[in-house]
């Protein structure tokens, strides 16, 4: 936890104090802080658009019955892409670019539960055991999918 605290409080914002200078230094400091200014205001309307939009796919998944595993992870990676964008400075307006823009938010969604699967079939989770087990030869039903959709298969069948 120690690492990732660091790199979060001390790492990112001396990495940003220096994209931020080299970029003044280059265009000059009023057109440095104006898009600095501009890029707040931007990714605060990103934000509420493509929260909005998370907003209304969660709902219209809790109203088919199912459970809106891949709605939850796009409202907090929305959530997320636009505190980094409202965050002045240049290198997390580009993770916040990547976070919002669906197209980077859907591989970012699925590598995120790929890695999640994979923790859990690899601590002994009876949700990751089943997923391990579909891949291996098991023989229950697995319920869901790993992006949360519905599955019709029983397990031991490779998708």
């Amino acid at each position: 936890m120690l690492p990732v605290l660091l790199i979060l409080f001390v790492l990112i914002p001396i990495a940003e104090l220096y994209v931020i200078i080299q970029v003044g230094q280059a265009i000059g400091v009023l057109p440095t802080i104006a898009i600095l200014i501009a890029d707040s205001i931007i990714g605060s309307l990103l934000l509420r658009a493509q929260g909005r939009t998370a907003w209304r796919r969660f709902n219209a998944a809790v109203s088919e019955g199912r459970i809106p595993t891949r709605e939850v992870l796009d409202g907090v990676l929305v959530i997320a892409g636009g505190l980094a964008l409202v965050t002045p400075g240049f290198l997390t307006d580009i993770v916040g670019i990547l976070f919002l823009a669906p197209p980077t938010r859907a591989l970012i969604r699925r590598v995120f539960l790929g890695r999640l699967a994979a923790r859990m079939a690899v601590g002994g989770a009876s949700w990751g055991a089943g997923r391990m087990a579909a891949r291996f030869g098991g023989g229950a039903r697995e319920p869901y999918d790993v992006d949360g959709t519905a599955s019709e298969r029983p397990r031991g069948q490779l998708p």
